[in-house]
């Protein structure tokens, strides 16, 4: 049976696991809350058929037996106003809330500081029983979050990623494949200076996301490629933007890591007497509503956020039943070419 619930249309049972993999009740129990008197091969099974069922404890005896909360969390160490600004992260949760709600389970959000304050969070979390598992964001260089979690004994999964040290699965995107379409179709459209604004390089996505554009820009002998690091803010947007199209050489094309930065700096390159395309071109990395109701319409990388989030829950859902969860490559964004690269430049020369 692959259809939730049973044959009957009620919610299925301990009992409904039992029968179908031939044991006691006790034993399905214990198959399922970890607890030894049962074989490996027997809990393998017990896990499969209640996956299989849709099979969920009754929230009531599951707080008393202390099997579990039923809840995933997931800790964002930026600021809320970072957070909601985002688009990404609203797709992303909404994704795994699709999920997790089909499996009776909840999401717990918050937002934390700093890595230091996360680990905090975990540590409370654990000792409260407050979630099963978590989904860690923003992988850093060094992370020290994997290590830690592992240590706590809370099954974690991450989205992003992959682990270099392969400590915790993850649901990761090729962000340097990604980079290198951007790059190869701004030198199609004759662009050979080209600025990248990243967020904080200390994120192993924006890392990788460096080192690919610095790798592209080089194979594909581009005259002059530069990195400017912000903080994801309309603020660094703005400042960012401002400052690299009044150096010399000035870019004619200029890539955003996020729609934040990218609305704060059209409004930069407007104030500059500047046109998109002719002038500049821009591109975002993520594809949001914004990027089509701005004139003219901005190039954008498309990546289903929602579809990741549900493909993470997936995952961590998996690994808390105990299956083994190995990493796994989301397919890479298409980049959706429109009108802000689409133009003819309106010279070539520095300027």
């Amino acid at each position: 049976m692959t259809t939730e619930g049973t044959a009957e249309g009620r919610r299925p049972r301990l009992r409904d696991i039992a029968e179908r993999v031939g044991i006691s009740e006790a034993a399905a129990s214990f198959a399922l809350n970890g607890k030894p008197g049962v074989s490996e091969a027997t809990r393998r099974r017990v896990r499969e058929v209640a996956e299989e069922l849709k099979w969920s404890p009754h929230q009531a005896a599951r707080a008393l037996s202390g099997a579990g909360a039923s809840t995933v969390g997931l800790v964002i160490a930026r600021s809320m106003q970072d957070v909601g600004s985002e688009l990404f992260f609203h797709r992303l949760m909404s994704g795994m809330q699709a999920v997790l709600s089909r499996r009776h389970y909840g999401l717990l959000l918050q937002a934390v500081d700093s890595v230091q304050e996360e680990l905090e969070t975990y540590r409370r979390w654990k000792s409260e029983q407050r979630v099963d598992g978590v989904v860690l964001v923003d992988l850093r260089r060094d992370d020290p979050r994997p290590a830690a979690l592992v240590e706590l004994g809370l099954p974690a999964l991450i989205a992003g990623g992959p682990d270099p040290l392969g400590l915790v699965p993850s649901v990761s995107i090729d962000d340097a494949a990604a980079m290198t379409a951007i790059v190869r179709h701004l030198r199609d459209m004759g662009h050979e200076r080209i600025a990248y604004l990243s967020g904080p390089p200390s994120m192993l996505h924006v890392h990788r996301r460096i080192e690919a554009f610095e790798r592209a820009g080089g194979e594909l002998s581009l005259g002059h490629c530069r990195v400017e690091s912000t903080d994801f803010s309309a603020a660094a947007g703005s400042s960012v933007t401002e400052a690299v199209l009044r150096a010399r050489p000035r870019p004619t094309a200029v890539i955003y890591d996020n729609e934040v930065l990218a609305v704060a700096g059209v409004g930069a390159v407007r104030r500059l007497s500047l046109r998109i395309p002719a002038d500049v071109a821009v591109v975002v990395w993520e594809d949001t509503p914004v990027c089509t109701a701005l004139q003219p319409e901005l190039t954008a990388l498309q990546r289903d956020a929602a579809g990741f989030g549900a493909d993470v829950a997936e995952r961590l859902l998996r690994l808390l039943a105990g299956a083994p969860v190995a990493d796994y490559a989301e397919r890479v964004p298409s980049l959706l070419a429109r009108a802000s690269t689409l133009g003819v430049l309106a010279h070539t020369e520095p300027r």
